[in-house]
């Protein structure tokens, strides 16, 4: 497990593998400019996984968080949460006091602590067991999913409540990540169903108050989207009504790119405007691009294989 601080040298390394050079219940903060160990952090399970940002490091266990101060390493906080084998956790990235997510101590259920305001705010995201959380770099948008893996939902991080519900897909999934654009204005979602879908954000999260979240205006909200809404939701009133199933009316995606079905993908947005960055864990890398207006299949600009340089295009 590797986690690295923005761009800097500053790396944290977790051994795994079945030879591993470090212990899976060890942190190892390592410079990578002078190729050595600066400190590392011990305990008495295994690391489950590992947070970084310029002045926190958060360390997932199974069964708790711990927040310590990246320049001394001193334990600022912990937190005790439900079983959390994949070790979901997310942390804002601006400046200023973090704000942390993370499963809390029932099924579904999101754990919110805004250390500025020393709050912290239960969310009841999903029926079923929390698989996948994303946040903006400011903290204000949360994105949820399910083991289900049918619906993401979108909350205000700030107040907990739901913004937003977008539809993967009918049959269930395993959602491997979900990443938001710089601007907060896409929602990126990848899944062991071979596809990565990208949702349109259909909120302003600059707007959103500590108290009060605030759509965009009606008129802004019903301007027609290409792709973004099920071509069968005029069936809406119908669904809301029980004659129909909810599926109807759903919220699709906007763009979507196919890959191999199974193998584990995590995407996030590039630098260049409307791009998307797909990595495999069989070292493949993509990079694509999606029509914000047009919607459809993204087109794929570059690929690369890190293990099999050789199938480079």
């Amino acid at each position: 497990m590797v986690q690295m601080l923005f761009r800097y040298q500053i790396l944290a390394l977790v051994g795994g593998g079945p030879d591993p050079l470090y212990p899976p219940n060890k942190v190892m903060m390592w410079d990578d400019n002078e190729s050595r160990c600066i400190g590392e952090l011990s305990f008495r399970s295994e690391v489950r996984g590992v947070r970084l940002r310029r002045d926190r490091i958060v360390v997932v266990l199974e069964h708790k968080i711990f927040l310590y101060n990246i320049s001394d390493l001193t334990l600022e906080h912990q937190i005790v949460t439900i079983s959390n084998p994949k070790g979901l956790c997310e942390v804002s990235q601006v400046s200023g006091h973090p704000l942390l997510v993370c499963p809390g101590l029932q099924k579904g259920q999101v754990r919110v602590d805004h250390y500025g305001s020393k709050r912290t705010k239960f969310i009841a995201a999903h029926d079923s067991r929390l698989a996948c959380l994303g946040l903006t770099q400011d903290g204000r948008l949360l994105a949820t999913a399910s083991s289900k893996g049918t619906l993401v939902r979108i909350f205000n991080a700030l107040d907990g409540s739901l913004l937003q519900e977008v539809r993967r897909g009918a049959e269930r999934a395993e959602i491997y990540s979900l990443a938001f654009s710089s601007g907060a204005q896409w929602l990126a979602v990848s899944s062991d169903k071979g596809t990565v879908h990208v949702f349109s954000v259909k909120v302003d999260s600059g707007s959103l108050g500590c108290e009060r979240s605030h759509r965009r205006s009606a008129s802004e909200s019903n301007l027609p989207s290409p792709s973004g809404i099920s071509s069968l939701s005029f069936m809406k009133g119908l669904s809301f009504s029980g004659v129909l199933p909810k599926y109807f009316s759903s919220e699709w995606s906007v763009a979507k790119y196919h890959l191999q079905e199974g193998l584990r993908y995590i995407v996030a947005f590039g630098h260049q405007k409307n791009t998307v960055v797909i990595l495999g864990m069989d070292g493949s890398f993509y990079r694509c691009q999606f029509d914000p207006e047009n919607g459809g299949e993204m087109t794929q600009i570059e690929y690369y294989n890190f293990l099999k340089p050789e199938e480079t295009s």
